[in-house]
């Protein structure tokens, strides 16, 4: 389909920095408020006419050192970011700049290693280990988390005729965390039911430099002032951290210990479960969980039914909601897969060229110097036209029978969908969970409702969602 390496020319790569300093800032205030992201992105790959370029990211100054980074756009290039072997990971999470290691008590934890540390080895081995000997409890745990966000739903929809899906989805998910990681109830600790807006504070101050909150235009130097000029200080926070912190500590016993028996620190071991659980796996439904259900909810009832039907078949015959019944719903599964596709969870991806490397797009191959910074902005690598037909489109069916081939070009987990995290790279460790997660909550809406609709808008992080209408279930 595509052609070799040697039958692509090899170009220099267009685009430009701009002046020393006023580039960045110039280019911020388009990614922002000039122009938005997506019209960034597509305005300069049809000035270069290339899916491959050169641009400031922000924040820039000064938060940032070094704003300049290589964009690769499209679904051949985007997968260097995930070769360890050529790319390296360390400080990239957050992309050109690191938060203070204040919001993780000083520790550099293991989202912010690259694979060739040590420390990075033994962190994703105990994750990984922690989630595997979890697995018996992912969907009763989850199953019981969802009945009482249902719950939560039909009461605001009675009273309000309407609900918002995110604050319910919200107090699930870091309910569902918690109890996993602590086996208890956070309302059982000193958090009650602040847990998910302390962590919401938390992951903001963290991520405020790469977004805006929406001031009218006219104030906009005053937002980019205010949020993307200077570091965002941990003191905002550090009681609501310690309040966090505390309440992990105090109900992980059994995990702390088994960190030991790898070799981790109780104190380093908690600041990295704080992490995972709040940033990456509570962080993670709350921007996912609202994208999920806004895109099966603007797909229609046409679809709708077509996944009852399949969801409450397939669950009369395994007698239950099990893992087998699971893997059988074939609709099921796409419906997830596409979401991801079109609206990846975690839109960008950052690396440094570990050493002069050759990189190639559709048309051409492009040299990237060692030390420089690569960029991808995976909605565009994932709604590539040349791979997907009609790539805008949110297609239930796409990954059904013979479009299963085109999963490896779903990119949402840092890494393919049709790869596997390990030690020696950087895709999530709960892939496979955050999969099985989703198609959850697809099944239990199904054997509860017929079809729903939703109004959506757009967040920082993600989409407000606020269902409209909720049909019960005519049969099951």
């Amino acid at each position: 389909m595509f052609p070799p390496q040697s039958a692509v020319p090899l170009k220099p790569i267009p685009g430009s920095y701009g002046l020393p300093f006023f580039g960045a800032i110039k280019d911020r205030l388009d990614y922002f408020y000039n122009q938005g992201k997506d019209e960034f992105f597509s305005s300069r790959v049809e000035k270069y006419q290339s899916t491959v370029f050169k641009t400031n990211m922000p924040p820039g100054p000064f938060i940032a050192q070094n704003p300049k980074v290589i964009a690769v756009l499209d679904a051949i290039s985007f997968p260097i970011l995930f070769d360890t072997s050529k790319i390296e990971k360390f400080n990239v999470l957050d992309g050109t700049y690191l938060p203070s290691l204040s919001f993780t008590g000083g520790y550099r934890v293991c989202a912010y290693l690259d694979p060739s540390e040590p420390n990075h080895t033994s962190l994703k081995s105990f994750f990984m280990s922690v989630l595997a000997s979890k697995h018996k409890d992912f969907v009763p745990l989850f199953r019981t988390c969802l009945s009482q966000m249902f719950i939560d739903i039909e009461d605001e929809m009675g009273s309000k005729r309407t609900a918002n899906f995110n604050d319910s989805s919200d107090a699930m998910s870091f309910n569902f965390v918690f109890r996993l990681f602590c086996e208890k109830d956070p309302s059982e600790t000193k958090l009650g039911s602040e847990g998910p807006a302390i962590v919401d504070k938390w992951v903001g101050l963290q991520l405020a430099p790469l977004a805006t909150i929406g001031f009218p235009k006219f104030l906009k130097h005053f937002e980019d002032l205010l949020m993307h000029t200077f570091p965002i200080p941990f003191f905002l926070v550090k009681s609501d951290y310690k309040k966090l912190y505390d309440a992990f500590y105090a109900s992980s016993s059994s995990f702390l210990d088994k960190a030991e028996s790898f070799g981790i620190d109780r104190d380093e071991a908690c600041h990295n479960l704080v992490f995972v659980a709040g940033f990456n796996a509570y962080g993670g439904m709350k921007a996912w969980f609202p994208t999920l259900i806004k895109w099966v909810g603007k797909a229609g009832e046409k679809l709708h039914r077509q996944l009852a039907n399949e969801i409450r078949t397939v669950v009369k015959e395994e007698g239950g909601v099990t893992f087998q019944a699971l893997e059988k719903m074939t609709l099921t599964k796409s419906v997830v897969f596409e979401a991801l596709r079109i609206e990846p969870g975690v839109p960008f991806q950052y690396g440094k060229a570990k050493e002069d490397i050759v990189i190639n797009s559709h048309d051409a191959a492009y040299e990237i110097k060692k030390g420089e910074m690569i960029f991808g902005y995976q909605p565009f690598a994932t709604k590539d036209p040349k791979i997907f037909d009609n790539p805008e489109e949110f297609v239930g069916h796409r990954f059904v029978g013979e479009g299963e081939n085109l999963l490896k070009y779903v990119y949402w987990s840092n890494g393919r969908e049709t790869e596997d995290p390990t030690v020696g790279n950087k895709q999530c460790p709960g892939k496979d969970l955050v999969v099985l997660l989703s198609r959850l909550l697809v099944v239990e809406l199904f054997l509860r409702y017929d079809t729903f609709t939703v109004e959506t808008a757009v967040l920082p992080f993600g989409s407000s969602v606020t269902l409209t209408s909720l049909i019960k279930a005519t049969s099951t």
